[in-house]
C-alpha cells in the first residue's frame, strides 16, 4: 500500500485550517489503496494556527505538526515538510483551498498509473488578485523565463505531488536561500499538468503584499540566472558610445555653430548619470555577495521549536 504524505505550510491559518482538513482527508481517503499522513508546518503563526493543529493531531494520529521558533517562511516550512514525509508521495498544499484537493487523486493516478515523476497543478485566471498583482506577477514570469531559460510559467506554483525520487533530488539542494519554483524546474523529471481555476481563499488574508511579492521574485532571479552580471558591461559600452558622441559634439559646437557650449551643464549630468549607474551595479554585485555570503555561513534553514 503506497503513502501520501500531505505537506501544508501554515501562518496564521486559524480561520481555514479545520475546513481544509476536513476536505483533504475526504479526498485522500477516497483514493483507493492508499495511506496518508498530514504534516503541518507552523511557520512561526501568531495566532490560534498551533493550538488547531495540535488538536487535529490529537485527534488523527495520521497528522504530525512542527512548529518554528519563528517565521523562517514559506520556503523554509515546505523544505521541512519535504524532509519530514515518510510517504512514497508527497503533495504540497496551502491550507486556504485555493488548491483543490479534488485533483489529489488524478495526482496520484497520473504518477501511479501514467508513468510520471510529478504532476502539477496549474493555476488559470487570477480571480482575487488584483489588476496590479496580476500584471506584475505576467511580467515577473515573463522575465524570469527569459533570464534563466527554465520553465516558469505564471500559475506553475508548488502545488503538485511528486514521487520519492524527485523529493530526495530536491532535498539534496540545501541552499538557505531557496526558491522551491525554480528547483521544481532545475531537478527536471517528467511532469503532468493539471489546470484549475483560481478561487479567492476560503477564510482569512493572504500573507503576501506587493513588497513581500517583490523580495520573492527578486530572490528568484538572483537565485537561478547570472543576466543582471551582465549589466555592467552592457551598460559600459552603451556610456562610452554616449560619452564618444557627447565629447564630439562639444569639440564640433564651437566649430559649427560659433557658440561656447554650456560645459558646466553637460559635465555634471553626465558625473550625476554615471553616479547613478555605478551605484545601480555595486547594488547588484551586492545583492550576489550577500547570497553568497548567507550560504557561506551554513545556517539551518528552520529551527523546530516544537511538533508532536
Amino acid at each position: 500500500m503506497n503513502k501520501i504524505s500531505i505537506i501544508v505550510p501554515c501562518y496564521n491559518e486559524e480561520e481555514v485550517l479545520t475546513s481544509f482538513y476536513q476536505e483533504t482527508l475526504s479526498a485522500v481517503t477516497s483514493i483507493p489503496d492508499v495511506s496518508y499522513e498530514f504534516l503541518f508546518i507552523d511557520d512561526g503563526s501568531k495566532d490560534h494556527t498551533l493550538e488547531i493543529l495540535k488538536l487535529l493531531c490529537y485527534k488523527d494520529q495520521n497528522c504530525r505538526y512542527f512548529s518554528f521558533s519563528r517565521n523562517f517562511g514559506k520556503e523554509a516550512a515546505m523544505y521541512a515538510g519535504l524532509k519530514h514525509a515518510s510517504g512514497d508521495y508527497c503533495v504540497i498544499m496551502d491550507a486556504d483551498l485555493q488548491h483543490p484537493p479534488k485533483l489529489l487523486a488524478p495526482m496520484y493516478q497520473a504518477l501511479t498509473q501514467e508513468g510520471y515523476d510529478c504532476c502539477a497543478g496549474k493555476r488559470m485566471g487570477r480571480e482575487g488578485d488584483g489588476a496590479l498583482r496580476s500584471f506584475l506577477s505576467r511580467g515577473f514570469y515573463s522575465v524570469i523565463q527569459k533570464l534563466t531559460h527554465m520553465n516558469m510559467s505564471d500559475g506553475a506554483g508548488d502545488f503538485r505531488m511528486m514521487n520519492r525520487t524527485m523529493v530526495n533530488a530536491i532535498l539534496q539542494i540545501q541552499e538557505y536561500n531557496r526558491y522551491t519554483k525554480g528547483i521544481f524546474s532545475f531537478v527536471g523529471f517528467h511532469t503532468k499538468w493539471l489546470e484549475f481555476e483560481n478561487v479567492e481563499r476560503a477564510a482569512g488574508k493572504t500573507k503576501w503584499n506587493l513588497k513581500s511579492l517583490f523580495s520573492y521574485a527578486f530572490d528568484g532571479i538572483l537565485s537561478f540566472s547570472t543576466a543582471p552580471l551582465k549589466l555592467p558591461g552592457i551598460l559600459g559600452t552603451i556610456l562610452f558610445v554616449i560619452a564618444c558622441f557627447l565629447g564630439l559634439s562639444a569639440l564640433a559646437q564651437p566649430l559649427l555653430f560659433h557658440q561656447n557650449a554650456d560645459s558646466v551643464t553637460l559635465i555634471l549630468g553626465v558625473v550625476i548619470f554615471l553616479s547613478s549607474l555605478q551605484m545601480l551595479m555595486i547594488f547588484i554585485l551586492g545583492e550576489y555577495l550577500s547570497k553568497d555570503y548567507l550560504e557561506n555561513k551554513k545556517r539551518p534553514i528552520y529551527i523546530i521549536r516544537e511538533q508532536n
